[in-house]
């Protein structure tokens, strides 16, 4: 059985964030902004369909797919670059590789309990959060 996204999750934990972002080259002051950001995830899941959007008081990110069809994507308010990406299915996690600028990019989502992890690579760069959904 496939898991279900869809909800709203607050962030709890984040770590190595900096190192990621360092590795996606952000300037220093977006980097400085970004670290003390507490982002919300909205997950709208329809079957393979998804929107993700990611919320902060700085800037805000969105991205729709449907797993399995690769599609390209601006990464427009994080790095604004443009990469080929596609997302699959592995058991009930989502996978998502990026390819473009930047070696061994990509995410990975999963659920356990009520929380939402989230593990962000980029290079040799590995950023691990953790999000609590919202009631």
């Amino acid at each position: 059985m496939v898991m279900d996204y869809t909800g709203t999750w607050d962030i709890v934990s984040s770590v190595n964030f900096e190192g990621y972002m360092l590795a996606l080259g952000i300037d220093f002051a977006t980097r400085k902004i970004a670290a003390l950001l507490k982002p919300q995830k909205v997950i709208k899941q329809d079957g393979d369909h998804f929107s993700i959007r990611t919320l902060t008081t700085f800037r805000n990110y969105e991205c729709a797919f449907k797993v399995g069809e690769e599609y390209k994507e601006e990464t427009k308010g994080m790095d604004n670059r443009t990469c080929q990406s596609v997302v699959n299915w592995h058991q009930d996690k989502l996978v998502c590789v990026q390819r473009g600028e930047k070696k061994n990019r990509g995410w990975t989502h999963w659920i356990e309990g009520d929380h939402l992890h989230l593990e962000l690579t980029c290079e040799d760069q590995v950023c691990k959060q953790v999000y609590k959904r919202t009631p």
